[in-house]
């Protein structure tokens, strides 16, 4: 069991998959639901501060960098299109909205995009990270309940 929860806590810290794709994994295994919902909360959540503090200036330094140059282009152009769309549609409710990205489970709306986004445009981090793990913890729950619903029905033919 004790390699399952590795498992949870190693695919919540992958980018783009995150918590959405660990809390499915955790229920799918057969794993108690809260310990693996922590766990899975954790794992996403490691990453915010480094992603907030340095991974704008990796970024900016690599991205005309051969090799690398292309990859670090595509983030730094999709944390800033995300970053725009919440200052856009947010005005003073812009903490708000950074929630609600990250919590809603659409693809590329996960923790790291909305981290990389505050950061890109300078958002307070306390108000950012408190943001970020409301939304994590929202998007748990959302794919915890309809990892559970879709087992239910299935069960049922």
């Amino acid at each position: 069991m004790l390699k399952q929860y590795i498992i949870v806590f190693l695919i919540s810290m992958v980018p783009l998959i995150e918590l959405r794709g660990a809390v499915p994994y955790a229920i799918a295994s057969g794993l108690p639901v809260l310990p693996s919902y922590i766990i899975a909360i954790i794992g996403n959540m490691i990453p915010v501060p480094i992603i907030f503090f340095f991974a704008r200036k990796v970024l900016e330094w690599g991205k005309d960098k051969p090799v690398i140059g292309g990859f670090f282009t595509f983030c730094l152009e999709k944390g800033h299109k995300g970053g725009e769309k919440l200052n856009e549609k947010a005005g003073k409710g812009l903490y708000w909205a950074l929630f609600l990205f990250v919590g809603i489970p659409l693809p590329g709306t996960g923790a790291w995009t909305g981290t990389l986004a505050a950061s890109i445009l300078d958002m307070d981090f306390k108000k950012s990270v408190t943001a970020i793990v409301c939304g994590v913890v929202l998007a748990g729950i959302i794919m915890g309940s309809g990892t559970k619903i879709i087992m239910l029905i299935s069960s049922l033919f």
